[in-house]
This record gives C-alpha cells, sequence and structure tokens, in this order.
C-alpha cells in the first residue's frame, strides 16, 4: 500500500524526524489561510498522487502570497497529473500539501532510504550525497554513489548495521548528524513492515538541522492486518479500479494491454500463461491469479473483472488443480458464466486433483466452454479466436 506524501510525513514525525511545517487540504481558499498562518515569505504548494515526477509535471507550485497558494491550488485540485512515473493515464489530484520552502541554498541535499534487496531477501540502507534528483537514475549513471549496508537481522534493531554505514567514506562527514535519524528510519521500516522508505532529498541545514523535505514510504499489503491504524490511509482513487476491486476479494490482478483475457492460480502458472499467449502471436489483457484456494465466488467475481475491461475479447481459463480441486473451479466458472452472461469465446485447460470430475462438470453444463488438455493447446486456441 503506497502513501502520500502528508502521510508519509506523519509516520516520519512519529518517529522523531524533523519535516517541513505545512498542511494538507482539498480546498483552495483553505490553502490560502494555511500559508497565511504558516508566516512564511516563500511556500510550496504539492499535488498530493502516488507517483515520482511530479515538479517536472508541474505538480509543485512555489508560491509567495497567500492569494498565489489558493490560486495554485486551485489550478491542481480536480486535476489529472501525468508524470514519468505515472503513466499516460495519470493520477487525480484530490488534496495538496502547503508547506514551507526549504530553498537549495538553505543546506546540502542527501538521500536516505530503506528498501527490500530482493537478491538478498532483506532490507538494506541506501544513502548518497546526491539528494533532490532521481535516485533510480543515480543508480544506473553514478552506482558507486550510493553506498548500501544489508540489515540481514530484522525484526531487530540493526545498531551494528548503522553502525557499519556510518564509517562508510562518502557517509564520514554527515556521521553526526545522521546516526539519529538512520535509527529512526530503521525503527519506523521494521515497525510497519514496509517494503520502502525514503527521504529524498534530507537536507542537513547550515545551523546542523535535518529535515525531510520530501518522504515515499511504502507498506507491505499483507502485513495490513498488524496495522489497522494505517489501513484507513489507503487512496483508492490512486489505484487501478479493478485492482482495487479485485483485493476486495482477495484476487491478485494488473491490467496489460491486449484483449485476451486471463484466469489462472498462481503466479507462476500466470507469467508461464502469459509467456504461452504472446508465444502464439496474442496479447494478454491482465495478470490475474485467484490463488491456491479460489471459492465459487472468488472465480465468479474474476469473470467480472476480466470482462469489465471492455478490450478483451476472449478468456483463457488455466488451472492447477493442487490445493485447489478441478471439480470446485469447475463449479465456479460454470456459475460465473451463467452469472454474467459470458458471450465471448472461452477456454478453459485444467489438470490436477478431480481434474476428470472438473472436465465432466464443464461437458454437462451445456454452455459454450472450449475444453483442452494442454497449456500450449489452450493458449493457441484462444489466440486463434482472436485472429
Amino acid at each position: 500500500m503506497n502513501l502520500h506524501e502528508y502521510q508519509a510525513k506523519q509516520l516520519l514525525t512519529k518517529y522523531g524526524i524533523n519535516i517541513p511545517r505545512g498542511e494538507v487540504t482539498d480546498n483552495p481558499s483553505r490553502a490560502a489561510e494555511i500559508f497565511k498562518n504558516l508566516n512564511i515569505s516563500r511556500g510550496a504548494v504539492k499535488a498530493q498522487i502516488h507517483a515520482g515526477g511530479r515538479g517536472k509535471a508541474g505538480g509543485i507550485k512555489i508560491v509567495s502570497l497567500p492569494a498565489e497558494a489558493e490560486k495554485a491550488a486551485a489550478e491542481l485540485l480536480g486535476q489529472t497529473l501525468i508524470t514519468h512515473q505515472t503513466g499516460p493515464k495519470g493520477k487525480p489530484v484530490n488534496k495538496i500539501l502547503v508547506e514551507e520552502l526549504f530553498p537549495a541554498e538553505a543546506g546540502r541535499e542527501l538521500y536516505l532510504g530503506i528498501a527490500i534487496d530482493r537478491q538478498k531477501a532483506c532490507p538494506v540502507m541506501m544513502f548518497s550525497t546526491e539528494g533532490g534528483m532521481e535516485i533510480e537514475e543515480l543508480a544506473r549513471r553514478a552506482p558507486e554513489k550510493i553506498v548500501k549496508v544489508l540489515i540481514d537481522s530484522p525484526p531487530e534493531l540493526p545498531l551494528d548495521r548503522i553502525n557499519e554505514l556510518l564509517q562508510k567514506e562518502n557517509l564520514k562527514p554527515f556521521a553526526f548528524h545522521l546516526k539519529p535519524i538512520l535509527t529512526s528510519l530503521a525503527r519506523l521500516f521494521l515497525e510497519n513492515d514496509c517494503s520502502l522508505a525514503e527521504i529524498n532529498p534530507l537536507v542537513i541545514t547550515k545551523d546542523g538541522k535535518l529535515v525531510a523535505l520530501d518522504a515515499k514510504i511504502n507498506l507491505d499489503d499483507r502485513a495490513l492486518f498488524r496495522h489497522k491504524d494505517l489501513v484507513g490511509w489507503r487512496d483508492l482513487t490512486q489505484e487501478d479500479p479493478l485492482e482495487a476491486e479485485a483485493s476486495k476479494f482477495g484476487l491478485s490482478y494488473v491490467g496489460l494491454d491486449g484483449n485476451i483475457g486471463c484466469l489462472v492460480n498462481g503466479a507462476g502458472l500466470a507469467m508461464s500463461t502469459m509467456d504461452l499467449i504472446k508465444l502464439h502471436g496474442g496479447e494478454p489483457a491482465n495478470f490475474l491469479d485467484v490463488g491456491g484456494g479460489a471459492s465459487v465466488e472468488q472465480v465468479t467475481e474474476a469473470f467480472k473483472l476480466l470482462l469489465a475491461n471492455k478490450n478483451v475479447k476472449a478468456i483463457l481459463v488455466n488451472i492447477f488443480g493442487g490445493i485447489m480441486k478441478c471439480d470446485v473451479i469447475a463449479e465456479g466458472i460454470t456459475t460465473a458464466v451463467k452469472q454474467v452472461g459470458l458471450r465471448l469465446p472461452l477456454v478453459v485447460r485444467l489438470e490436477g486433483t478431480n481434474v476428470e470430475l472438473g472436465k465432466n462438470i464443464i461437458k454437462k453444463s451445456g454452455l459454450n466452454i472450449v475444453s483442452v488438455d494442454t497449456m500450449n493447446e489452450a493458449a493457441k486456441k484462444v489466440v486463434g479466436f482472436i485472429k
């Protein structure tokens, strides 16, 4: 689950990390009041969306008067902001953050972050003296400028690893200032089951004060049951509507640009199914994993999701009955087809536990379902319908 900047900063404050003074609103006139109450000469009006690159896309406006803050807020609120991270559809701007402006000359801009190293299967702390820019671009152009240390003993607070990071050559000039904030960020990351917690830029002002000018925090969806206080922070307006709907029923859905709907159990099988569709010249419309023990209701909702995509012209169901029995999935398929009134070509491949029972259920249903025995045959058949 992604957090907005203002939400991420609320978490930073909870862990004792300084942020600029400011307030979030969805009202232009309130933006003017916030600017006035901050008693500042310059401020920033920042669109709150789940994507980076806002500044380059016009989503951050510098203002000097309450009237300018109101005008900037009016221009941003209700708009769809398109950045290099949003894709062509963009993200809706429903809230803006008005906060005091820290100019570049106020101090040194650094980068500080903790993410998951998927190869090492553990968190990694990262630091760079070149903050205020896209860390992905810096990692590509000059990876040696990012120093890293693995946190290989979670959930314990990695004080030894923090000390190790502080001994890195790039950090030595900042070690005194950085140790408290590194410790706080590590606690925040581990205690809230984050997948990402980064501060960019982190400013060390001339008087030695550390301020997080921007922050990005992502939470592990699978751990949200441990953080009921944060679940309410989820902003569904920033998510693909079909993906958000799928999550309500425990389904993993990712929309793609093709026209062949895929319903599969297991992420690996789903990826293989999409590869086979591509191999035969087709284009998958989605990744949809119903999981290892889907119910009839979940299968029905999965079909509804597929049909909600108007680009879908045919559907392929590919199920391996391990934990999930083939007769159960067959019942779900036939029930779903009847409920949604499916008129598109439907190809079904079943294999595994109770496979013959499942095939008989489909055969006796009298529905227009093409049943095949192999994955390759299924992919070839569904692509043939499209062609």
